[in-house]
């Protein structure tokens, strides 16, 4: 498997990102540790990741959670306009739009399901694409702009770039759930997962915490994310192993043990499954070489 040892990451001071990009030829696999939504808006190509491969026409959109690796093949001069935010904007700022089921499905639950393993790819009307395009000007008018000055534009625009997204990718088939709001014993479960992820969980413990019957948050849990909750916490430590890997020196050992997955074996096989790489292969074909965000104002280095 061709690959490419760039790595995008945000430093401080970095917000949200977007731009425009012309692929001519073919751009090898790469990953990152923010969240990516590409929107392809002319020419034609085909994207390349853990969750197989799509043809791209003008309209497509892929969105990438932090650690997904994927590459663009077969480019017949394909335009994209990426926007990239960190996951520390989306578990900060944007940690309201779990209880939204439109921005809860784009963002969460829709990457996170087992078919998805990280990635959402949908298409766009053309009204909803002209619609997207005039927010991602925005963004990308706005990345020369102090984030200290600015912080309230930026979040506005991705907010109005998100919800248009959010309208579009809810399958026609939970079409009913858009004014069903996410039960709120889930969105605390997801937090406590997601804020004690070394904690070796117990389904009892966490439902006890929660003052409900494991049964019971395990059908709420399904209804609103599509998984169990144990399922989600292992789709959490896949995610944040994969940004450890790419960031740190740590021992895979010691990530495994920092994501609560002391057992080497046990670690190797859970994230293989999620981004079907073993841990080591993962970090050698990837870390080697850092390419980022530079800063306020600064351009996407490579």
């Amino acid at each position: 498997m061709d690959t490419s040892q760039d790595v995008f990451y945000f430093t401080e001071g970095a917000l949200a990102y977007a731009g425009y990009y012309l692929h001519a030829e073919d751009n090898p696999l790469h990953t990152h540790s923010f969240v990516e939504i590409a929107f392809a808006v002319g020419g034609a190509g085909t994207h390349h990741c853990v969750a197989g491969r799509r043809e791209l026409r003008a309209g497509d959109v892929i969105l990438l959670r932090p650690g997904v690796w994927h590459g663009y093949e077969h480019c017949e001069r394909l335009e994209l306009y990426n926007c990239c935010f960190s996951s520390e904007l989306l578990r900060r700022e944007l940690s309201w739009t779990r209880e939204d089921p439109l921005l809860g499905y784009l963002l969460w639950t829709g990457p996170y399901a087992t078919a998805g393993r990280g990635v959402l790819a949908f298409s766009l009307p053309p009204a909803a694409l002209d619609e997207c395009m005039a927010h991602l000007s925005a963004l990308a008018a706005l990345r020369h702009c102090s984030p200290a000055r600015y912080r309230g534009d930026i979040l506005g625009r991705l907010s109005l770039l998100l919800s248009a997204l959010g309208r579009v990718a809810l399958p026609g088939s939970a079409a009913g759930s858009e004014t069903r709001r996410v039960h709120p014993a889930v969105v605390e479960a997801m937090r406590m997962l997601e804020a004690s992820m070394a904690r070796r969980w117990v389904l009892a413990e966490l439902a006890e915490e929660l003052h409900l019957a494991p049964g019971y948050l395990v059908r709420l849990f399904k209804a609103a994310t599509g998984l169990p909750p144990m399922a989600y916490l292992a789709q959490v430590r896949a995610e944040h192993a994969a940004v450890m890997l790419l960031h740190s020196d740590e021992p895979v050992t010691c990530i495994g043990r920092a994501v609560g997955w002391p057992d080497q074996n046990y670690f190797a096989r859970r994230f293989k499954a999620h981004y079907g790489l073993s841990a080591t292969t993962y970090r050698k074909r990837f870390a080697t070489q850092a390419a980022h965000l530079h800063g306020p104002g600064d351009e996407l280095l490579r």
